[in-house]
């Protein structure tokens, strides 16, 4: 496929090779030229040699050639009339090495200091022109703007300006330790203990057609080794305190120590999952800890669902599961409402918005699941991860919906998607969302809000609302972005012309996704340069246990380092073409030696007992 003349710039140093058979004469032009970023392949299979090759930059400056020459065939001195060179630019070392190969995906660099204001140029000849240019720009590499500051004589930097901090809302989450639950006639809490009415899962049951049959009963942690069906979601325990108060304001209880964990088959016994299934020991298949996983230490009051064959596949199937479930939810938020009125919480916090006026701005995207089938999700509910009041995105069209970072963290999703298990974002994932929370505590930046973003069936509806989304994030403003995704591969289109329709805006962006070795990208574009990887399975694939590799906090820090250093315009080194754990490692070192602070990894699936399933998979 030739090539643009923007794209022969970016290759000037790549060797040259004609894409299609070219006459004698023919004056070499960049659409005569085959794109440089498919060689590796043409090499690995034999089908390319650019041994003794001259660089795109050496034969674009009036080259003609002496002979008639086929396709693929790289341009050497002898084929050429005449050649530059010269024209050959000086190679930068770049400061990390990408995470993953295939469709471009990029890997953070070494962080970069927050500019402290400006550095302000007057040149008080000719027009009396002022320059301004970023600050601070550290990190070990001299920046462009530095490059002229220390090259242009008599130059100081302006004095740093102060930034006030501006809280834009808040709210507090009232924690109630709970120690023990019971199953029995009543739903109540007393001291530290939870009642459940059993009877609630069967009243949930029988109101959704499609339920067959929902059961309640518990995990505690002085056994983890149960067998479960598929995991469909793990909730957090949270109500309103007063029901007039929406997500994200007044005051939010939540009960530490117990969650809700969604199970569920058909008649036939088909798990409601799709790609993979986390059915099994509990303690076998989850990760312990990630965000929207159990702790270690949590009692799990298991919601069992029977529903009619053939609806695992369908949106109905799974929403049924969920409504049921939470009829049993709704009854223990009552009495939390009535139980703990007058209660002393064991731990009380309050959750600020804080704008940063003067740094940075920064939105955060998070594209979930919309294509219908088992994947889904609510938005909006009345009470935290609840139903009741809450819209599916699905039917909104999947068009994008901004939220405030406190409406994320007080449960404004609630997950219905059934993806792959070890990609796959539960609703608690949200709730204590690793990059919400990361980068609303970073100073250095100002975190306008948070976009949810469906992923559509139809490609012709993803670029309609990739399109949106462009133009949302756009007239915000914002000089940097992130895009996250759940899942791998139907997504991946959208996904993709998310970062294109940001990244074209001339706003740098970062993505986050499962990539390895299985969930490498279906796609790619030129503004896909920069990607964190959230693989932690030890073989690079979607392994089906629950929640290993989702997005964790060391993924949030790697990615905010590296949005500061690509704001910054520091350059990300192009990406190896196989997946290396290795370069992962290698740039969470560079982010350690620059920043001072240890960054703490989570551990990959070979912390856990091994399953049968996994001894299979492996064999």
């Amino acid at each position: 496929m030739s090539i643009t003349a923007e794209t022969a710039k970016q290759h000037a140093n790549d060797p040259a090779v004609l894409c299609c058979r070219a006459e004698e004469g023919t004056v070499l032009e960049p659409a005569n030229f085959e794109d440089p970023a498919i060689f590796p392949d043409l090499i690995d299979s034999g089908l390319l040699n650019v041994d003794g090759a001259l660089k795109l930059g050496q034969v674009l400056n009036g080259s003609k050639l002496t002979k008639t020459v086929d396709s693929l065939t790289p341009i050497t001195a002898d084929i050429v009339d005449k050649y530059d060179a010269d024209e050959v630019a000086e190679e930068e070392d770049p400061v990390a090495e990408a995470e993953e190969a295939p469709a471009a995906v990029a890997a953070p660099v070494a962080p970069v200091a927050a500019a402290a204001g400006t550095i302000k140029l007057h040149i008080g000849e000719g027009k009396n022109i002022d320059i301004e240019l970023p600050a601070g720009l550290g990190g070990g590499v001299v920046a462009p703007a530095q490059a002229v500051a220390t090259a242009t004589p008599a130059v100081a930097a302006a004095p740093v300006e102060e930034h006030t901090e501006t809280v834009l809302r808040e709210m507090t989450r009232k924690h109630y330790k709970i120690n023990k639950v019971v199953l029995g006639d009543e739903t109540k809490i007393e001291g530290d203990t939870l009642y459940v009415r059993k009877s609630a899962a069967t009243e949930g049951a029988e109101a959704q057609k499609l339920v067959q049959s929902l059961e309640l009963s518990l995990i505690t942690p002085d056994n983890y080794h149960v067998y479960t069906e598929t995991v469909m979601d793990i909730q957090p325990i949270a109500t309103k305190a007063d029901s007039d108060m929406g997500l994200g304001e007044g005051v939010t209880q939540v009960l530490d120590g117990v969650v809700m964990v969604v199970t569920g088959v058909t008649e036939e016994g088909v798990q409601v999952g799709e790609f993979g299934s986390s059915e099994g020991y509990i303690d076998e298949n989850m990760m312990w800890g990630r965000p929207g996983a159990v702790d270690k230490g949590e009692i799990m009051i298991v919601a069992h669902a029977v529903i009619d064959n053939l609806k695992n596949m369908e949106r109905p199937g799974p929403i049924a599961v969920h409504t049921a479930v939470d009829h049993v939810v709704s009854e223990i938020r009552e009495a939390m409402r009535r139980d703990l009125k007058d209660v002393t919480p064991s731990e009380e916090q309050t959750l600020k918005q804080t704008r940063h006026p003067g740094k940075k701005k920064v939105v955060i995207v998070k594209e979930i699941m919309g294509q219908g089938a088992m994947h889904d999700n609510f938005l909006f509910p009345n009470d935290p991860v609840g139903v009741l009041g809450a819209k599916p995105n699905v039917d909104l069209g999947n068009v994008p919906v901004m939220a405030n970072p406190l409406e994320v963290l007080d449960g404004c999703i609630h997950a219905l998607t059934c993806i792959g298990p070890a990609s796959k974002e539960m609703s608690r994932h949200y709730w204590r969302e690793p990059l919400v929370v990361e980068a609303v505590h970073d100073e250095d930046i100002d975190v306008v809000g948070v976009i949810f973003v469906g992923s559509p069936q139809a490609n012709s509806d993803k670029f309609y609302v990739s399109r949106r989304l462009g133009q949302m994030v756009e007239s915000m403003g914002v000089d940097g972005a992130f895009v996250t995704t759940e899942g791998f591969g139907n997504n991946h289109v959208d996904f993709t012309s998310h970062i294109e329709q940001i990244g074209k805006r001339g706003i740098p962006v970062v993505g986050f996704s499962f990539c390895a070795v299985q969930g490498a990208l279906v796609t790619g574009n030129k503004y896909c340069d920069a990607m964190i990887d959230n693989n932690k399975s030890m073989s690079g694939i979607e392994n089906e246990v629950l929640a290993c590799n989702t997005l964790c906090t060391e993924d949030a820090i790697r990615g905010l380092a590296m949005l500061k250093a690509k704001m910054a315009g520091e350059e990300i080194k192009a990406p190896e073409r196989a997946y290396n754990v290795n370069v992962k490692n290698n740039n969470v070192e560079l982010i350690e030696k620059a920043t001072g602070n240890k960054i703490d990894l989570v551990e990959n699936e070979q912390s856990l007992p091994i399953s049968e399933k996994r001894k299979e998979k492996y064999d």
